[in-house]
């Protein structure tokens, strides 16, 4: 029997009718075509999943479609604006914080929730906060850097245009 949710996705009111057992993730990527959220465990372990949910880093195969009704989801497709891109993103693109890309989106929402709570966050506290999210391709320290960048990019209120390496 099919449950009827109702929430925010990316600034967006969706509504979807789910089964009780439904993943997050599922309904984000197969119910809403917001494929940027990826899957690569199904365990909890490697991060790849990573939405905000009311703002705060969750792991979306981990939590039950039901359990976001009412609540606000940020993906990755969320984060860019008509602007351009979000300066995570940028700074991930700058500092050469991915290579293959595949834990790229939950590495970028693991570090908006970081940089939403601690606007100058030490190197050990980036660590600390994308540890649930492996990245098989790069060493961490550019991801690292991209998030440092990120922090001063957000708190100065500058700017990076792309195609440029600061």
């Amino acid at each position: 029997m099919a449950e009827h949710i109702s929430l925010v996705v990316n600034g967006q009111r969706r509504e979807l009718d789910v089964e009780p057992r439904r993943l997050l993730v599922q309904a984000l990527r197969e119910d809403l075509d917001l494929t940027g959220t990826h899957v690569g465990c199904d365990t909890s372990q490697c991060g790849a999943c990573t939405v905000l949910v009311d703002g705060l880093a969750v792991k979306s195969c981990t939590m039950l479609a039901v359990q976001a009704d009412g609540s606000t989801v940020t993906t990755i497709e969320g984060m860019a604006t008509d602007a351009g891109l979000h300066p995570i993103q940028t700074a991930f693109w700058e500092k050469h914080g991915l290579q293959c890309g595949f834990c790229t989106p939950g590495m970028v929402m693991a570090a908006a929730d970081l940089l939403a709570r601690t606007s100058d966050p030490t190197d050990d506290e980036i660590r600390h906060a994308i540890e649930g999210n492996y990245c098989r391709c790069t060493g961490y320290q550019n991801i690292v850097a991209a998030i440092r960048e990120a922090a001063l990019t957000m708190r100065t209120g500058a700017t990076v245009p792309m195609g440029t390496h600061a």
